[in-house]
C-alpha cells in the first residue's frame, strides 16, 4: 500500500483545460442528441459541416495569415468552436453552417485589438448567420428544463471555469441576470416557477459556462469582467423584455465584445495564455506552466 503511494505521489498528469472543454462540449452534444432528439435541423452531416469547416480555416488561416511553419492538424480551439455551433446554431443548410464556421475562426484572425480577438469565435458566427441569411435561428427551449440537466451544466461548467480562474464572469452574468428576471416577475406578480422556467434554460446555461466565459475575449482584469458581465446581463435582459428578442445574449455579448479594449484600459489584468495544468496524482498540488 505504502508503496502504491509513493509511485501515486511522484507521478505526474499534464492537462491542457482546451480537452476538457472539447470533452464536455462533445459529451452534451451527444446528451442532447440522445435525451433531447434536438429537431430535424442538426444532423451528421450539420455537425460533420461545422466540425470540418473550424478545422479546416483554422489551419489554413495558421498557414497563410498567421504564416506558421507547421500548424496543428487538428486545432483544439477551432474545435471547440465547431462544437459550439453544433450545439446552440440550428439551420437546414450545410452551407449556411459553413459560412457560420469559416466567420466565426476567421474573426479571430481578422478582427483583432493589440494582438486579442475581440469576439467569441463562435458567437460572431452565430450572428453572422442570424443577420446576413434567413435560414438559422438559435431554439432556447432545445434543452427543455431538466434539473438533471441544469445540475449537469452548472457542476462541470463551474469546474472547467475554476481551474480556468474565469469562474466570476458566469457567475456574475447568471446573478444580475436572474435577479433582473426576479424583479420583474415580481412586479408583475409572477410565481417563482416562472423564473426557474426563465433561467433554467439549457441554452442559456451553455452560453454563460461555455460561451461568455471565452477566456481569450473576455477582459482581462477581474473588475473588468465583472462589470462586463453585469452590463451583458443588463442589456440582455432589455434586448429580450423590451425588443423581444429571443436571442438576446448572443446579441448582447457581441455588442459588449466591442467595447473590451476600453474595459482592458481601466481594469489592467494579465492577458490569458492557455496552459497545461500538472495535477500530482498522490496530493492535491497542480501547478500551470505555458504551453
Amino acid at each position: 500500500m505504502k508503496q502504491a503511494k509513493a509511485i501515486l505521489d511522484q507521478t505526474t498528469l499534464n492537462i491542457d483545460l482546451r480537452d476538457l472543454q472539447i470533452f464536455a462540449l462533445s459529451f452534451f452534444l451527444l446528451l442532447g442528441l440522445i435525451s433531447q432528439g434536438f429537431d430535424f435541423a442538426l444532423n451528421s452531416q450539420t455537425i460533420l459541416v461545422a466540425i470540418v469547416a473550424s478545422v479546416s480555416t483554422q489551419y489554413l488561416a495558421d498557414l497563410f495569415i498567421k504564416q506558421k511553419e507547421m500548424p496543428e492538424l487538428i486545432s483544439r480551439s477551432a474545435l471547440i468552436t465547431g462544437l459550439g455551433l453544433c450545439l446552440l446554431l440550428r439551420t437546414n443548410s450545410w452551407e449556411i453552417m459553413a459560412f457560420a464556421a469559416v466567420s466565426a475562426v476567421l474573426s479571430k484572425f481578422l478582427i483583432k485589438y493589440r494582438g486579442k480577438h475581440l469576439f467569441n469565435p463562435a458567437n460572431f458566427g452565430i450572428i453572422s448567420v442570424l443577420c446576413l441569411t434567413d435560414g438559422a435561428w438559435v431554439s432556447p427551449g432545445q434543452w427543455g428544463e431538466s434539473f438533471f440537466l441544469a445540475l449537469l451544466f452548472i457542476s462541470v461548467g463551474g469546474l472547467i471555469l475554476t481551474w480556468l480562474g474565469r469562474w466570476e464572469t458566469t457567475a456574475i452574468f447568471l446573478l444580475v441576470y436572474g435577479l433582473g428576471i426576479a424583479l420583474r416577475n415580481q412586479w408583475l406578480g409572477f410565481g417563482p416557477e416562472i423564473w426557474w422556467h426563465e433561467i433554467n434554460s439549457g441554452s442559456l446555461l451553455l452560453f454563460a459556462f461555455f460561451m461568455i466565459s471565452d477566456p481569450r475575449s473576455i477582459p482581462d482584469g477581474k473588475w473588468g469582467r465583472i462589470i462586463w458581465s453585469s452590463a451583458i446581463a443588463l442589456l440582455t435582459l432589455i434586448l429580450k423584455y423590451q425588443f423581444f428578442l429571443a436571442t438576446a445574449p448572443f446579441f448582447a455579448l457581441f455588442f459588449l465584445s466591442l467595447l473590451t479594449p476600453i474595459f482592458d484600459d481601466f481594469w489592467q489584468g494579465k492577458r490569458f495564455s492557455w496552459t497545461w495544468t500538472t495535477f500530482q496524482l498522490g496530493g492535491n498540488q497542480n501547478e500551470a506552466s505555458k504551453a
